[in-house]
């Protein structure tokens, strides 16, 4: 008897071996910000708004650029990718300024540092790295957001009703 072999359409499954310790993807975010409705909120609400969101270095890089709204709502746009990879969204566990979004300055590929409790959840998730992504056109600003380390998955943490710590 003899074997039917996979048609270009099939695919054929391969196990896949992690050796202990390897590193792994431990949560992706994206999200999609209508730049209008960030220019719109600096328009009406100002630097009550922008204090709020964004970190004196963000607002320096973001000022000086042509179209500031853009940049911010590209900012914006990673900052809830960051904290959707989490699994916690911005809200009592990350705060907006928990993640500060900075440019590598020999390449200007952005990047984020995190502070505060994003800080202390990435060190109990084993985040290692965050690999990162924003584009923007006129009207609109995507970021994503990969969360790479050797420790539990993001959504772990948020399943439940339970979250690690909570003994």
């Amino acid at each position: 008897m003899s074997r039917a072999r996979p048609s270009r359409h099939q695919v054929r499954e391969e196990p896949v071996h992690v050796s202990a310790g390897a590193e792994r993807v431990l949560g992706v975010g994206l999200d999609v910000v209508e730049a209008r409705r960030v220019q719109q909120a600096i328009e009406n609400w100002g630097d009550r708004f922008l204090s709020r969101i964004y970190r004196g270095e963000e607002r320096a890089y973001c000022d000086s650029q042509a179209s500031p709204w853009r940049h911010y709502a590209g900012r914006f746009a990673l900052k809830e990718a960051v904290a959707k990879a989490f699994g916690t969204g911005i809200g009592d566990r990350i705060g907006w300024k928990d993640i500060q979004v900075v440019r590598d300055p020999s390449s200007g590929a952005p990047g984020v540092r995190l502070h505060g409790n994003a800080a202390r959840l990435a060190k109990q998730l084993g985040v290692e790295r965050i690999w990162v992504s924003i584009t923007h056109s006129h009207s609109l600003a995507i970021a994503q957001a990969i969360l790479v380390g050797r420790g539990v998955r993001a959504a772990s943490v948020s399943s439940g009703g339970r979250h690690m710590g909570d003994e």
